[in-house]
C-alpha cells in the first residue's frame, strides 16, 4: 500500500534528519541525494515531517508513528486518506472543532496542549496562550506587500490567472502557503513580507531627508518599508554577512533604492573604528533573537529549543544595543524589533534600553500574528533623551 510506503519513507527520513538544521535546508539536500524519490514521495515526506514537528514536545511517551498520526489528526482540515489507513477512528472525526479534537486526545492519548510549546512561562504580556498554542497546528499564510502604484495591475494579473487571495489592506494580500508567485515577483510588483513585519512600519515615523541606520539589515525588508515612507532618506545598512548584503543590493536595485551605504559590521564588537563620526536620525534594530514568533513556519524548532538559550539571546541583544545606541542623535528614535514571543527578549530588553542606555519608551506592542496566520513580532519605539 502506498500509505505504508509513505510512512516507511517518513521514518527513514526522520532518522536521517540532524537536529539544529532547518527543514528548508535539509529536505532539498536529501531529495537531491535520493533522486529515486518521485514527486509524490517528496511531497508526502515534506508534509508528514512538518506535520510531525507541529506536535512539539507533546506526547513524547508515544512511538514516533503514533505521534505522527495525532499530529495529522490535529492538522486535518479535510478528509485524510493517510490517517484513514492507520487510524480510522481519528480520521472519521476530522471535522470536529479543534477544541473537541484536543479534548478527545486528552482523554484517549494523554495529550497535553501546553507540552507542544513548554515555554509559556516566558511569554510576553498580552499573548493569548491558548490561541498561540493552537496556532502551531495551522499552516501560516504567505503574505505580500504590493509596491505603491502597482495594486490594480497585480490584482488584475492574479484574477486573470485565477490565483485566490485575501485583501488585508490596499497593499497587503495573503495567500495559502505554497502559492506559486515567483513569476509575478520577477516583474517587480511586490515584496514577500510577513503581515506582522509589514505592521512594524507604523512605528518608524521618518522625516524627509533624515539619515537612518538599519543596523541588522539582513535582506533589507525593513529598509524597503522605510524608504517607501520617506523616499528621500539617506540610509546606512549593515549586517555581519557579506552574502546577505549582496542579496540586499539586488532587492534595493529592484526597488529603485540608490541613496544608501552598506557595511559589513560585527555589532558584538565596538564599531567605533568604522562608525566613529556617524550620527543618525533613526535606527532600526531588528535584533537577532530566538525567532520563537516564527516557529509556526519552522515547527522543527519546537522540539529542538531549550529555554536556557533565551538568556543567551538576551545577552546578545544587550551587547548589540549598547554598541548601536551611542550613534543615535538626542531626541531621535530607536525602533527595536524581534520576532520573539519571549518577554526576556521583548519587555525586559525595553527595560534595559530605558534604565541602562538612557532611552525613553514611546510605545511598544506585541504584533500577535497567530490571529492572522502570520508571525508574531514585538516592536518598540524609544527615543534617546536629550
Amino acid at each position: 500500500m502506498r500509505w505504508e510506503a509513505y510512512l516507511r519513507t517518513f521514518t527513514k527520513v526522520l532518522a536521517a534528519y540532524p537536529a539544529e538544521q532547518p527543514l528548508t535546508k535539509f529536505l532539498p539536500e536529501y531529495f537531491k541525494k535520493h533522486k529515486e524519490m518521485g514527486s509524490g514521495d517528496r511531497r508526502w515526506t515534506s508534509r508528514l515531517l512538518y506535520t510531525y514537528f507541529r506536535l512539539g514536545k507533546a506526547c513524547s511517551h508515544l512511538p514516533q508513528e503514533q505521534r505522527l498520526f495525532l499530529a495529522e489528526f490535529l492538522c486535518s482540515k479535510e478528509e485524510n486518506p493517510f490517517l484513514a489507513h492507520f487510524r480510522p477512528d481519528l480520521a472519521q472525526q476530522w471535522a470536529l472543532p479543534f477544541a473537541d479534537k484536543i479534548s478527545l486526545l486528552e482523554k484517549s492519548e494523554g495529550f497535553v496542549l501546553a507540552e507542544v510549546f513548554p515555554f509559556t512561562a516566558h511569554l510576553s504580556a498580552g499573548i493569548d496562550t491558548k490561541a498561540f498554542l493552537e496556532s502551531f497546528f495551522v499552516q501560516p499564510d504567505l503574505f505580500i506587500r504590493i509596491h505603491p502604484g502597482k495594486e490594480a495591475l497585480l490584482k488584475a494579473k492574479l484574477t486573470a490567472e485565477a490565483i485566490p487571495y485575501q485583501e488585508l489592506s490596499a497593499q497587503t494580500l495573503s495567500f495559502a502557503n505554497g502559492t506559486k508567485l515567483n513569476h509575478l515577483l520577477e516583474e517587480g510588483l511586490f515584496e514577500v513580507q510577513d503581515y506582522s513585519s509589514q505592521q512594524t512600519a507604523t512605528f518608524f515615523e521618518p522625516k524627509q531627508y533624515e539619515y537612518w541606520w538599519d543596523a541588522c539589515a539582513a535582506s533589507g525588508g525593513k529598509s524597503i518599508l522605510l524608504n517607501q515612507l520617506a523616499p528621500d532618506l539617506k540610509l546606512l545598512v549593515t549586517d555581519l554577512r557579506e552574502s546577505v548584503l549582496n542579496n540586499l543590493d539586488e532587492r534595493f536595485k529592484a526597488n529603485g533604492i540608490r541613496n544608501y551605504q552598506r557595511k559589513v559590521i560585527d555589532l558584538l564588537q565596538n564599531p567605533d573604528a568604522i562608525l566613529h563620526h556617524y550620527e543618525f536620525d533613526g535606527i532600526i534594530l531588528d535584533a537577532p533573537c530566538t525567532g520563537s514568533g516564527t516557529w509556526g513556519r519552522t515547527p522543527e524548532l519546537l522540539s529542538q529549543f531549550a529555554d536556557y538559550r533565551i538568556a543567551d539571546f538576551k545577552r546578545l541583544q544587550q551587547s548589540i544595543a549598547k554598541n548601536v545606541v551611542k550613534y543615535l542623535k538626542p531626541g531621535k528614535p530607536l525602533i527595536y524589533i524581534t520576532c520573539s514571543v519571549f518577554k526576556e527578549e521583548n519587555e525586559a530588553m525595553v527595560e534595559y534600553l530605558v534604565k541602562e542606555l538612557g532611552l525613553r519608551l514611546e510605545k511598544q506592542e506585541v504584533l500577535s500574528g497567530y490571529g492572522h496566520k502570520a508571525d508574531t513580532l514585538f516592536v518598540a519605539r524609544l527615543v534617546r533623551e536629550v
